[in-house]
């Protein structure tokens, strides 16, 4: 479906046919910009940017390419074609059509699962915004701004839902959205990882990697909601969250492909030497996969759920790839071995319902995908010869929510005392010499086809473009 692009608010609802919802989006318009230029990417406004735009929702060609000022990118609403007598996937419902509005006895949990999922969106702008002042490349620094824009859109996309569908409660959480800030003491945004700072490249393509990814799993689970908007919302959205992930995968493999250059050329892998080299060694790059990976952890919930299982049952939220990956749609008598602590011994197979165990089944999802990356990661670094793997933490590693939350263990999730984490911690986490050292990396590198000198170039260009193309044309 096209997208009409001649509105003041690019969408393909319909939305000129709806005259109080088109006025109360034209209203919160001008807040996002404003909000947009107060607290997304710093110095560059008035850059011209390769940025790529929705221009349809169908599979086949729906981006086109062109320079673009950030403020006069075109957000908007896009929704998944809606599918003709969709019926409702899982749970309770199974097989009962799907919901076009929101039935009344769900308002408040289906309000709050678009809430909590819109204030990561903006979140993750205000956490990077300063990161285009230390850009590696000007290839990195586009496609940080086309992250950056499509979080933008992904906000208006759940801001629709809320004036849409929930009157005035939702335009009182949309204006929220804008109120609430990444890191503010007195008003932080919702999830913690949404407050870490970002303030590094390493740390941002970390976060693209695993952060997004977690963004990926919550939108599957969105996207097979018996709340058809929502469903269609999400389906569309997850079109663009790939770009992000695709920015972390290959950051990540960037600077490990450059690291492996400097150890074949110096013949050593010691962190000191390579550190003087002025590249990232591997067991920094592994504290930094502990921190991102953990914090991640938490983002899923408590792995036993009363809240997932009632948003199974109802059909709100269900397991990613519902109807491919699961025969049993109803799991109204299934049961699930979840791994508890057990005093100092290990751990113990608790038996749970299956529909209180929906958020661990998601993060398990979650990080068989993660270990994709770290696969061709670890490919690249025996390819040149080196004995060194890049692994995952234990999903009990640095928790603070759930079963594990306060049970020290280490990476590979052996219990451990409250006293050997701490003297073990600095060889597991990033310490502040590990963020003083990558900081210290931290160069603007604006010239078309230069790289820092701590990351390989990329392998190719953005749509068919040269990497030397001039993917920021900085005034």
């Amino acid at each position: 479906m096209a997208i009409d692009y001649q509105q003041k608010i690019p969408n393909n609802v319909d939305l000129g046919t709806d005259r109080r919802l088109q006025r109360a989006l034209e209203h919160w318009q001008p807040r996002f910009l404003e909000w947009w230029r107060d607290l997304g990417p710093e110095g560059f406004m008035a850059s011209d940017v390769y940025l790529r735009t929705a221009t349809s929702v169908d599979a086949k060609g729906w981006a086109e390419f062109g320079h673009v000022k950030m403020p006069d990118y075109r957000w908007g609403v896009f929704l998944a074609d809606r599918e003709p007598d969709r019926t409702i996937g899982f749970g309770d419902y199974y097989g009962k059509p799907a919901w076009q509005e929101v039935p009344g006895e769900f308002r408040a949990p289906l309000r709050n699962l678009i809430v909590t999922q819109g204030d990561t969106e903006p979140a993750s702008v205000e956490q990077q915004r300063l990161l285009g002042q230390t850009c590696p490349s000007l290839y990195d620094l586009r496609n940080l701004f086309q992250v950056n824009v499509e979080e933008g859109r992904h906000l208006w996309a759940m801001v629709y839902l809320l004036h849409a569908h929930f009157g005035r409660d939702g335009r009182e959480e949309a204006e929220e959205l804008l109120h609430r800030h990444s890191g503010d003491p007195d008003n932080p945004r919702i999830l913690g990882t949404f407050n870490e700072p970002i303030d590094d490249w390493l740390s941002f393509f970390m976060f693209t990697y695993f952060t997004d990814r977690d963004g990926k799993f919550q939108l599957k689970s969105l996207a097979e909601s018996g709340f058809d908007p929502l469903a269609r919302t999400c389906q569309f959205m997850l079109t663009e969250e790939a770009h992000h992930m695709f920015v972390g995968e290959t950051g990540i493999g960037r600077i490990i492909k450059r690291t492996n250059q400097m150890m074949a050329d110096l013949k050593t892998d010691d962190p000191e030497t390579l550190r003087k080299a002025g590249v990232i060694d591997l067991p920094l790059l592994q504290r930094y996969v502990n921190f991102w990976f953990s914090s991640c952890m938490d983002l899923f919930g408590s792995e036993s759920s009363s809240n997932a299982a009632t948003y199974f049952a109802n059909g709100l939220k269900g397991r990613p790839d519902e109807k491919l990956k699961f025969e049993d749609h109803v799991v109204a008598d299934a049961v699930y071995e979840l791994e508890v602590p057990n005093g100092v011994e290990g751990p113990t197979i608790q038996e749970i319902p299956m529909r209180n165990a929906m958020n661990d089944i998601v993060r398990r999802a979650y990080i068989d995908d993660c270990r994709i990356g770290l696969t061709r990661w670890n490919r690249s670094i025996k390819k040149a010869g080196f004995d060194v793997e890049i692994t995952l933490p234990s999903p009990h590693f640095r928790r603070s929510v759930g079963p594990w939350a306060g049970v020290h263990t280490d990476p590979a999730g052996n219990r451990v005392s409250a006293e050997t984490f701490a003297a073990k911690a600095s060889t597991w986490l990033p310490t502040e010499a590990d963020r003083a050292y990558v900081k210290s990396l931290m160069v603007a590198v604006t010239e078309p086809g230069k790289m820092a000198g701590w990351i390989a170039p990329p392998d190719r260009g953005i749509n068919s473009q040269a990497v030397n193309y001039d993917y920021v044309r900085i005034h």
